[in-house]
């Protein structure tokens, strides 16, 4: 039997269940909270599994993807997909198998004892036997003006997923750290100039992957320097920058593509001070499982993953959590929906 840890000591603000009434509260063996890659495939095999889950879109059903033009890397799709009908056929596969979907968000979980209690959009009470929390990432833009707009059309904050639609160009890159150096050495096997625009004049990156990125000869770095704004209609045609020692601001109109390399900030807010995270708040999983630190609760997706933030590797993970999930259902029993008076069971139990 697993044993699944213990919780941390303290609980958050529980104020938020005081005036909600459970009694009647409905009662499901699996809740997914998020749908992108993870949370649909998490669903899929729940769902096959004959455990009737019932998943929560959150406030961006799909996840990043549905803000992604071309997906050319997942296995299967040799003509490669848009991203948001990549999302609606991992939703239909999910449904066809008995998945619930419905429009909401879970803003505060008791995790206390089990089944656990979820509240959704804050006032829509939920008993849930297992957790699979597949909340993702988001990252993290500069809050351009223009930024949001041309998402798709040549800004995008992940080299490896579109890194090759800008095969003989010229494209800029803001970052300083190791993610900026990664993003900026993969984008040289595609475009023909890598800028490196950076507000500083030294980097952060650990030295060796500064040493890479000094050694190719097609990255270019622009010290002192931040973005004003992204120029184009329907499509990256420059971007304007600005000189933090002279003030004075030009614009690199060769740049047909801007990526962003300053980081992700993980979705698991409604789960801080229940679970496990690291100084980033990326949730922490026992091991290669999906298992997190309090009893029936697991986390596949991006929300645990800092490393790789891939859709194949996020499905990956959310069918192992699928099947995590079901394997300590398995071993624990499924209780009926507890009556108003029922003591509940201690997680550690």
């Amino acid at each position: 039997m697993h044993d699944n840890g213990t919780l941390t000591n303290g609980h958050p603000d529980l104020t938020a269940f005081d005036d909600v009434d459970f009694s009647e509260a409905e009662m499901r063996d699996v809740v997914v909270v998020g749908t992108g890659p993870a949370g649909w495939t998490a669903a899929l095999y729940t769902a096959r599994a004959d455990l009737n889950p019932l998943i929560f879109m959150g406030p961006e059903p799909g996840g990043q993807l549905t803000t992604t033009t071309d997906v050319e890397n997942y296995p299967g799709f040799p003509e490669g997909l848009m991203g948001p009908e990549m999302m609606d056929r991992f939703q239909e596969q999910a449904e066809r198998f008995g998945t619930e979907s419905r429009y909401g968000t879970v803003t505060h979980v008791d995790f206390r004892e089990r089944p656990h209690r979820l509240l959704v959009d804050g006032e829509t009470p939920i008993y849930a036997q297992t957790v699979i929390v597949s909340t993702g990432a988001s990252a993290r833009y500069l809050g351009l003006e223009n930024e949001q707009r041309l998402i798709g059309k040549g800004v995008s904050a992940c080299a490896t997923c579109d890194g090759s639609f800008f095969r003989g160009e010229t494209v800029a890159v803001v970052g300083g750290g190791d993610s900026a150096m990664e993003e900026s050495t993969f984008l040289t096997k595609f475009a023909e100039k890598v800028y490196v625009l950076h507000r500083r004049d030294e980097l952060r990156a650990s030295k060796i992957m500064q040493q890479r990125a000094f050694d190719n000869d097609k990255i270019e770095f622009v010290w002192n320097t931040e973005v004003v704004d992204v120029l184009g209609e329907d499509a990256v045609e420059g971007i304007e920058v600005i000189n933090n020692d002279t003030g004075e601001t030009r614009v690199m109109d060769d740049v047909t593509g801007f990526f962003l390399a300053i980081g992700h900030t993980p979705n698991t807010d409604p789960f801080k001070g229940w679970m496990e995270m690291d100084e980033n708040n990326y949730i922490q999983t026992e091991g290669a499982t999906t298992y997190t630190n309090v009893p029936g609760v697991f986390a596949c997706g991006d929300a645990q993953d800092d490393e790789y933030r891939q859709a194949v590797t996020a499905a990956g993970t959310g069918c192992k959590a699928a099947i995590d999930a079901e394997r300590w259902l398995s071993e624990h029993g499924v209780a009926e929906a507890p009556a108003p008076d029922a003591e509940r069971q201690p997680v550690e139990a």
